[in-house]
């Protein structure tokens, strides 16, 4: 059975720092592109930042280039979101989500086999 459980979430004030991290289960865990996606309140979930079975390529989202990092470690079948400066509109359920299908189109939640539950982050002004 696979499972992606995330953790590292909490409240921040604006400006601060958090690190999420995506435990992960039952899967090939080197075989599969990873991601981090968000919902926040009132709004679809979107994509914020993807990581290539090696960690040698990312890829994120334009409002959040320069504050985010991300990163795995195949060893410890672990992905991680440093997050920096964050802004209120940071505020949202972030999720992780891997598949097997390689990184084309990337941005698209249909391409993810498996998510996690979600970790919820707010950042307050």
């Amino acid at each position: 059975q696979v499972r992606l459980v995330e953790s590292g979430g909490g409240l921040v004030q604006a400006g601060g720092s958090l690190t999420l991290s995506c435990a992960a289960s039952g899967l090939t865990f080197n075989r599969n592109f990873m991601a981090w996606f968000r919902q926040a309140p009132g709004k679809e979930r979107a994509f914020v930042a993807a990581i290539s079975w090696s960690g040698a390529t990312t890829y994120y989202t334009d409002s959040v280039k320069g504050r985010f990092t991300i990163s795995r470690d195949n060893a410890k079948n672990t992905m991680y979101l440093q997050m920096n400066s964050l802004k209120p509109e940071d505020t949202a359920v972030y999720y992780c989500a891997a598949t097997s299908f390689g990184s084309s189109d990337y941005p698209s939640e249909s391409r993810y086999n498996y998510w996690g539950q979600g970790t919820q982050v707010t950042v307050s002004s």
